[in-house]
């Protein structure tokens, strides 16, 4: 079977956003928007593990292609009980960044979970309230390249 051959694609500029959101206390949420988290912050931290993870999903997910990742941006909202992430990727390619941008979103969430999971436990070390989800892919846009290429 193998990878897809996309020789045959242009390359385009590509853009997609992800996102997705953790249940957690409203507790640890106040403690987060306080920056009184013992590990530190979890957004920066979260920041920092998305781009790591989105410049390495071709080695996450079997069949995707390596791509050179023009940009990885995120985005957090907190609201009282959920802190909702969100991935922009960009890049100049031939193949999408929708996966780049779920990993990224993924990565960024699970993250604030390991930096809060000593709040969110309860007596038994189980998390009731704690859950991820809603990870979906809000955009995907491609378009030509200008003249000289993105960044003339």
């Amino acid at each position: 079977m193998g990878m897809i051959d996309i020789s045959g694609k242009k390359v385009v500029l590509r853009e997609a956003v992800a996102s997705g959101r953790i249940m957690l206390s409203p507790e640890t949420v106040k403690l987060v928007k306080a920056k009184r988290i013992k590990k530190g912050d979890p957004l920066l931290v979260a920041e920092v593990a998305a781009m790591k993870a989105a410049k390495q999903t071709y080695l996450l997910i079997p069949h995707c292609h390596q791509i050179p990742l023009n940009t990885v941006d995120l985005g957090f909202s907190l609201g009282d009980d959920y802190i909702e992430a969100s991935c922009l990727v960009k890049a100049e390619a031939m193949t999408g960044v929708e996966m780049e941008a779920l990993v990224g979103a993924s990565m960024a969430l699970t993250t604030i979970w390991d930096m809060v999971k000593y709040l969110e436990k309860d007596k038994d070390g189980q998390y009731p309230l704690t859950s991820i989800g809603d990870i979906r892919v809000i955009k995907k846009t491609k378009a030509p390249l200008p003249k000289g290429g993105a960044n003339p």
